[in-house]
């Protein structure tokens, strides 16, 4: 039956190609995936509703705020991951539904982060003292969402997953006590080791040109480009001790366009080869932060950013398939914005725990949906989401003890941390209820319910 197939599309003449470009319009399948943003990417900031641009006092600064890696002294590390659950409830205006979730109760492979800082002054580089470097990776876009295969819009889709990859070399500089800047990559790939290693949709066929009703098509395709990040972290106010009192915190990260190469698959068999285009946004990020109480024993910090997404950058993901034919997938999203509140609450001297820190941390994130009704995809739960937040913190340092064992002893022969810390947060993501009309496909109108509940851990080392 395959190679039935196959031969059948490769003689397929103008007329036929034609045909195949009509079935495909009047059945929209939405064909690439989508790109929802992954905000937490840092337990420590997500505990805090990500109100972290002005801060970015951890190696997570290379994704929040870079210029804020000169706040880091010596070397240090980050490495965790964020656990992702929940469902999404669709109701067609007939009364039939459908389910989906993350593939699973947790989505696989997680979405998960690393990130080295080094002070070239700590390294033995005297005159570099106000550089810092540093290099990262993580998961800042992606989309993971599986629905039964006999759903009402299985014509729309199944299955969708975008586990694209960001590295992120970066440096930082300071200028002075008052003025950081920061530069860095961001260099968008895929990779095997994670997840599909490309981005991939599946939906199923309505019926004919040969092709039998059911049968499960597959989109997929991969690319590798680069963006950029340029920022700032103005501190106007210190205390004493040359800690900060206030900070202003400003982010622009470039767009990267990514030109997907793949194919165009019938249950399995490749029957065209595809490609598309697809524009990463545009982000703007500003922060403020304020310590109403900042000294040698503990610390309250309040913090406010706003993000600007420019989503509008995804107009179409129109597909291109080898004989020439384009299917048209218009998506004329718009630009959303992000409010973020947090708060952290530090204690710096604990009697009962001497050489440790702990920290307490609740937020709030406000995201606005950036899909049309005409162009929305059930693959994504796009939809105002409001996103109650909080976290926990414990740093034990050099001298500190872990079960009896000093937490300076812990590294592997000579190469011993300074501190030893791990960040826990928790977030619900309450979707707003909404309804669908009006859509391409008119299997996609109803109303859609979602819930997620995302659990982040990193841990950290300081040397």
């Amino acid at each position: 039956m395959e190679r039935r197939l196959i031969g059948i599309l490769r003689r397929m003449r103008t007329i036929d190609a034609l045909c195949f470009l009509l079935v495909l319009i009047f059945f929209p399948a939405g064909l690439y995936a989508q790109t929802p943003r992954l905000q937490s990417q840092g337990a420590a900031a997500a505990g805090m509703g990500n109100a972290f641009t002005a801060q970015a006092d951890d190696p997570s600064a290379i994704h929040y705020n870079p210029a804020g890696m000169t706040q880091l002294l010596g070397v240090q590390a980050m490495l965790g991951t964020l656990l992702a659950g929940g469902t999404t409830t669709f109701t067609s205006p007939t009364g039939a539904t459908a389910v989906g979730d993350r593939n699973g109760s947790i989505a696989w492979p997680p979405p998960s982060h690393a990130y080295v800082t080094a002070n070239l002054g700590s390294l033995g580089l005297s005159s570099l003292s106000g550089v810092t470097a540093g290099i990262g990776l993580n998961s800042p876009f992606g989309s993971l969402t599986r629905y039964p295969e006999d759903g009402p819009f299985k014509t729309a889709t199944i299955f969708t997953t975008l586990p694209l990859l960001d590295i992120k070399p970066t440096l930082a500089f300071k200028v002075n006590d008052y003025v950081s800047l920061g530069l860095g990559a961001d260099i968008y790939t895929f990779s095997g080791l994670f997840g599909e290693g490309h981005v991939e949709k599946q939906f199923q066929w309505p019926g004919g040109l040969g092709i039998p009703a059911g049968s499960k098509m597959e989109l997929y395709g991969k690319d590798t480009a680069a963006g950029f990040n340029a920022s700032l972290l103005y501190t106007p106010l210190r205390n004493a001790d040359g800690k900060p009192l206030a900070n202003i915190g400003l982010v622009y990260r470039s767009q990267a366009t990514l030109h997907l190469s793949g194919a165009l698959l019938a249950n399995g068999a490749n029957v065209s080869n595809a490609n598309a285009t697809l524009v990463l946004p545009q982000v703007l990020s500003g922060g403020i932060a304020l310590w109403p109480v900042r000294d040698r024993d503990h610390e309250w910090k309040l913090g406010v950013d706003i993000d600007y997404v420019g989503w509008k950058s995804v107009r179409n993901l129109d597909v291109h398939l080898a004989n020439g034919t384009t299917i048209p997938q218009p998506q004329n999203w718009r630009g959303s914005y992000n409010l973020m509140l947090g708060t952290e609450y530090r204690w710096l001297q604990l009697q009962s725990l001497t050489d440790w820190e702990v920290a307490v941390r609740a937020g709030y994130i406000f995201q606005q949906s950036q899909m049309p009704d005409a162009t929305f995809d059930p693959g994504i739960p796009s939809a105002d989401v409001h996103i109650p937040t909080i976290g926990l913190g414990f740093l034990c340092h050099e001298n500190g003890t872990f079960f009896g064992f000093k937490c300076g002893a812990m590294g592997v022969g000579p190469v011993k941390p300074k501190g030893i810390g791990l960040d826990l947060s928790y977030q619900i993501a309450l979707y707003e209820e909404r309804t669908i009309t009006g859509n391409r496909n008119p299997t996609v109108d109803g109303i859609y319910k979602s819930r997620l509940q995302l659990g982040g851990i990193s841990l950290r080392f300081l040397f």
